[in-house]
């Protein structure tokens, strides 16, 4: 194949925000919720993922990042009806007057990138164009304030005729969208047209089967509609239901209990509400027979060790060099007895798996998300990376400009009342304002405009 035409798939890691804490704010996220109200390290969590981009770079992968979110969010306080003459009068009238909305408009959850938005690559579209439907994010307010920032990332970093924007769908229940924390693209090889998965938790025409304990976030009438923006042909989608054990035992996303890359599907037993019905239509939709589909059975990883560990919210990347696919994982999977066996016997028995890297994410595994939740994933031709106007590809000097940044912005560790402080949003807006020149994506944030 020519370097013209070859492709890659470009991880976008979420970058920690200055204001990184343990809100607790997802009903349904365990982990959240186990953790709401502790210190966090926002320093320390930054370099934590910074830490793990550079090591997929240094073993050959394209990398890039993603800028984090301003908060506290003062529009959103503004579009509420808190006034005053200065942002810290707004920020003193939300605390007194409604506690729990400012701390959702403090949420670091803009982290999670694979909530950003929905990529489906040019080998898959009509037009031939890589098209991104950003995550509308309904199901929770504290994350439904994103989607114009995120918006107008993507479009200052994604600025060529190679790619079109749709806005996110309209915020309801109806069209709920998480964004690729749902999909899953399969192909023999990236530049090649894939199959798409796309996974619901919840469908109009069958109320009955949907989840009792936690909410299902995710709509198949979402699915359909992301799927006709971005042009895809039926012929090479997949719907399928999560199933609603999954949900109630804190699977919020897809992406905690399945997670696709290549030929390869790494699934729990329970992920899907009839499994094999999914299967049968992957298997008739991927066009080469080299399909890899892993499923741990319940007695091999329960649904409890599942979720707590992150097992698949792992990456599964193609290290340049290998044969086979690397599993990029928590260290929670590490101190699991039981994982860290399953994930040693894989490695060594699975034809499809090459290697298990475990890398520290505390921080972003404390506050609800893994390795997967951390990054969008964007097929790219070398082409198109080389052409990017943004300063947003992981190099040595780029990592080194952005762990200074980091060390001389972010605070060791934020209190639930350190967000009271106005003068934390101005250390923020410095930080970002200086962030935007680094990356070269403009001016992106609302206090820039």
């Amino acid at each position: 194949m020519s370097s013209v035409n070859h492709a890659f798939e470009v991880n976008f890691d979420g970058l920690v925000g200055p204001t990184h804490n343990f809100a607790g704010l997802s009903y349904g996220n365990i982990a959240a919720s186990e953790h709401a109200n502790q210190v966090s390290s926002p320093k320390l969590a930054a370099l934590q993922g910074l830490k793990k981009m550079k090591a997929l770079a240094d073993m050959g992968l394209q990398q890039g990042v993603l800028l984090p979110h301003e908060r506290p969010h003062i529009p959103t306080l503004k579009r509420l009806g808190f006034a005053g003459n200065t942002d810290a009068d707004i920020i003193a009238q939300a605390i007194k007057q409604a506690p729990l909305l400012f701390k959702q408009v403090c949420s670091g959850s803009a982290m999670w990138v694979a909530n950003a938005a929905t990529v489906s690559p040019f080998a898959d579209t009509a037009d031939g164009l890589t098209h991104f439907t950003p995550a509308n994010l309904s199901s929770m307010f504290h994350r439904r304030i994103e989607s114009d920032v995120t918006s107008r990332m993507l479009q200052s970093i994604f600025a060529s005729e190679d790619y079109v924007h749709h806005p996110a769908l309209p915020h309801g229940q109806h069209f709920s969208d998480e964004g690729a924390a749902n999909h899953t693209r399969l192909c023999s090889d990236y530049a090649e047209r894939g199959v798409e998965l796309f996974v619901y938790g919840e469908r109009a025409d069958r109320p009955a089967v949907a989840p009792q304990k936690f909410p299902a976030r995710q709509t198949l009438a979402a699915c359909e509609a992301v799927t006709r923006l971005h042009g895809l042909d039926e012929e090479h989608v997949v719907l399928a239901q999560q199933n609603p054990l999954a949900i109630d035992a804190g699977v919020f996303h897809n992406d905690v209990i399945a997670v696709g890359n290549t030929n390869v599907l790494f699934y729990h037993e329970y992920a899907f509400l009839e499994t094999e019905v999914v299967l049968e239509q992957i298997r008739q939709k991927f066009s080469a027979q080299d399909l890899h589909f892993i499923e741990v059975k319940n007695e091999q990883v329960s649904l409890q060790d599942a979720v707590s560990t992150y097992l698949f919210n792992t990456q599964l990347v193609q290290v340049p060099g290998t044969q086979g696919t690397t599993i990029i994982a928590p260290t929670e999977c590490q101190a699991n007895p039981r994982v860290h066996q399953y994930l040693q016997s894989l490695s060594a028995e699975h034809p499809a798996i090459h290697a298990v890297h475990y890398f520290d994410v505390k921080q972003s595994m404390n506050n609800g998300g893994g390795p997967a939740c951390l990054r969008l994933r964007v097929v790219m031709k070398e082409s198109q990376i080389k052409q990017l106007g943004a300063n947003v590809i992981l190099t040595d000097h780029l990592y080194q400009q952005l762990c200074q940044w980091v060390n001389t912005h972010y605070r060791e560790q934020i209190q639930p009342i350190d967000l009271h402080d106005p003068a934390l949003l101005m250390e923020t807006r410095t930080a970002l304002d200086e962030l935007t020149q680094i990356c070269k994506v403009g001016s992106i944030y609302d206090f820039q405009r």
